[in-house]
């Protein structure tokens, strides 16, 4: 939807509303587009932002961020943590 900016201002509640349910909305100014209004994770996504991670969460569940490698590792290390550790000679028993 449009809004001009003078609407957008005295209507901003409905503006946000609008942005969470129908999505983007676009303000103009004499009939041209100036800016346009988004979500909050849209926002973070096109901007590259990190998302905070909650830590149990990440602790339980492993990260999860699309990322491949990051993916793989935390395969690895869920198959890992169910195998028992191998034995390790420190020569202590010299």
């Amino acid at each position: 939807m449009r809004w001009q900016v003078q609407d957008a201002k005295q209507r901003l509640s409905e503006v946000l509303r609008k942005v969470q349910v129908d999505g983007p909305q676009f303000i103009t100014r004499h009939g041209e587009e100036v800016a346009v209004v988004i979500d909050i994770a849209s926002y973070r996504r096109l901007a590259g932002i990190e998302v905070e991670v909650d830590f149990k969460e990440a602790l339980a569940g492993g990260f999860h961020t699309g990322d491949e490698f990051a993916d793989a590792v935390d395969e690895v290390v869920a198959d890992r943590k169910d195998s028992l550790p191998r034995e390790v000679d420190l020569g202590a028993a010299r």
